[in-house]
């Protein structure tokens, strides 16, 4: 328990999109999603999970192998941090194709 605490004080993007997933569970549960809205949701949730763990793991091992400032050791961390902003953005558009309608229904 006390390595998992560790991980998270580390790594607290993960801690974010673990509450995002606890809010999107609860919101799924309310408007009642479908099984393949579901699907859709989750395939995103596991996206930015594992994209920010690769991310974690490049950053790390850089971090590792040099502590100075090397050009291509940022281009590393730049990219696998960009990886995460991609799939974070494609969830997010994903749960507005899932949840706006049901949003939008609410209002009307």
């Amino acid at each position: 328990m006390k390595k998992i605490k560790e991980f998270f004080n580390r790594e607290q993007n993960l801690l974010i999109h673990f509450a995002a997933t606890i809010v999107v569970t609860i919101l799924g549960i309310y408007f009642g999603i479908k099984t393949y809205e579901w699907l859709l949701v989750y395939s995103m949730v596991t996206l930015v999970i594992t994209s920010e763990l690769i991310n974690s793991a490049i950053e790390l091992t850089v971090d590792l192998y040099t502590k100075k400032f090397h050009p291509l050791a940022m281009v590393a961390k730049d990219v696998s941090a960009g990886a995460v902003v991609v799939s974070a953005f494609t969830a997010t558009c994903v749960g507005l194709y899932v949840f706006l309608p049901k949003f939008i229904g609410l209002i009307n």
